[in-house]
């Protein structure tokens, strides 16, 4: 069974970072295509980020420059690093798995089951 659990979201002030991870099991991590997504209060969910098999990386315009996912194929684990936070980053983010190696935003096989991150003064 395709299971995916996120840690590391919390409180921060704006500006502040945070480390999200994400440990995936149950499939072959490596040759699968990871993503980022993320759903504020009472909007849709959003793709924020995503991360081919092979390590290209793709993001939306919101968190280019300040987000960077990466993964270890080692550990089955998923990252993103969140700098420069601001109060519209305020969200539950979750990781989900691609149908392929490539990424193609929008397109999920399996979610995790989230972690809040809050931006706050």
């Amino acid at each position: 069974e395709v299971q995916l659990v996120e840690s590391g979201g919390g409180l921060v002030q704006p500006g502040g970072s945070l480390r999200l991870s994400c440990a995936a099991s149950g499939f072959t991590f490596s040759n699968y295509a990871m993503n980022w997504g993320r759903q504020a209060p009472g909007k849709g969910l959003e793709w924020v980020s995503g991360i081919s098999s092979g390590g290209r990386t793709s993001y939306a315009e919101s968190v280019k420059g300040r987000f960077t996912v990466s993964r270890d194929n080692s550990k089955n684990t998923l990252y993103l690093q969140l700098n420069s936070l601001k109060t519209e980053d305020t969200a539950m983010y979750y990781c989900a798995k691609g149908y392929g190696p490539l990424v193609v935003p929008g397109s999920y096989s399996k979610w995790g089951q989230g972690t809040q991150v809050t931006v706050s003064s």
